[in-house]
């Protein structure tokens, strides 16, 4: 990852509702992933606002996207998340820190 990647990123997780996005589709969504509908549902907001969060996660490549028929599916990009923390670490600690994934993406 390089400095463009990583402001691209937290730029993209700047607003609490694009936040709140990643953190249900990361704990909730799964491999399965999740459709905009569930998505207002759980987080109790309006689905027309949702669009717009999504297509900044998508642009930073935290979230994924995909078409199942007529509709599309959203999750978590986990190995986007790791490479910023791993990023994060490295620049900010000097590679005195090591991240380590209780569950490692592969």
């Amino acid at each position: 990852m390089d400095i463009d990647d990583a402001i691209t990123q937290m730029t993209a997780l700047s607003a609490r509702s694009r936040l709140d996005v990643l953190l249900l589709l990361a704990k909730h969504g799964g491999e399965k992933g999740m459709q905009l509908p569930e998505i207002a549902r759980r987080l109790d907001v309006s689905p027309n606002n949702l669009p717009t969060h999504l297509l900044h996660l998508s642009n930073a490549r935290l979230v994924r996207v995909r078409r199942e028929s007529r509709s599309v599916v959203y999750s978590a990009c986990l190995e986007s998340v790791h490479e910023m923390i791993q990023f994060l670490a490295e620049e900010c600690a000097g590679n005195r820190v090591t991240v380590t994934l209780k569950n490692p993406v592969t």
